[in-house]
């Protein structure tokens, strides 16, 4: 029901989170892939953040040196990289190191195998008839309700992951669905009948945990201030 609430500019930013995740080789969207793709749109809400200095290409830069590229990025994306550096570790080298001798991948492999397992043989004959029904019903919906599906193109950036997936769904991690269920919550506190990008933008600001905060101060931006910004824009253009 909350996707059923999202104006057609927040849907293709979210379509946009995905193609943005997809083309750096992460296997999750955060909150900072939605603030990159918030970030790059032509709507007030992304105006409002490349005026505080919250521009994509800032934006994908700090993501990049704070998780880097490829599947295996989400194996640092806890660990302050400054921090680790002042102590004489550079992530980049290990996973160089790594690389060079097991092979491009290797941790995305390695850690696929440690949470994963191995695929189990498919057992007993495949169901067919559920398959072939249940794309036949996707069908009939979406011809039913076009609007639903928000056709956007893929969005371009300054990185491209070697090896980056061309497509296949990918999971949002919990922040992610955190920031979008605080996205309700500020629609809900304006009483606003629609989820819209100025919802999802005082949402992101507002966040303290993940990569967002970090993101926002190493670009010298303030929460508050862009959290005013995006609230006056809006109030100037409804």
């Amino acid at each position: 029901m909350m996707f059923e609430r999202f104006t057609p500019d927040t849907r293709t930013v979210v379509v946009h989170t995905q193609e943005h995740a997809r083309r750096l080789g992460h296997d999750h969207i955060g909150p900072e892939h939605l603030l990159l793709a918030l970030a790059s749109t032509d709507q007030p809400a992304g105006a409002v953040l490349r005026e505080h200095g919250v521009t994509p290409e800032g934006v994908e830069e700090e993501i990049v040196r704070l998780v880097g590229l490829g599947g295996a990025s989400h194996l640092f994306g806890s660990l302050n990289r400054d921090a680790l550096a002042s102590v004489g570790i550079d992530i980049d080298a290990v996973r160089a190191r790594i690389e060079e001798s097991f092979g491009p991948e290797a941790l995305a492999r390695a850690d696929s195998a440690v949470h994963h397992g191995p695929r189990s043989p498919r057992r007993g004959p495949r169901r067919v008839v559920p398959t072939v029904l249940a794309r036949h019903w996707r069908r009939r919906r979406a011809a039913r309700h076009p609007a639903r599906t928000a056709q956007a193109p893929a969005p371009t950036g300054l990185y491209q992951a070697a090896g980056a997936r061309s497509g296949g769904h990918i999971r949002f991690s919990p922040r992610a669905k955190e920031s979008l269920a605080n996205t309700v919550r500020e629609a809900q506190a304006r009483h606003d009948s629609y989820i819209g990008l100025e919802h999802l933008g005082l949402s992101l600001i507002t966040m303290t945990t993940g990569l967002v905060p970090s993101v926002l101060s190493a670009l010298g931006a303030s929460a508050p201030a862009l959290r005013t910004a995006i609230s006056e824009r809006y109030r100037q253009v409804s």
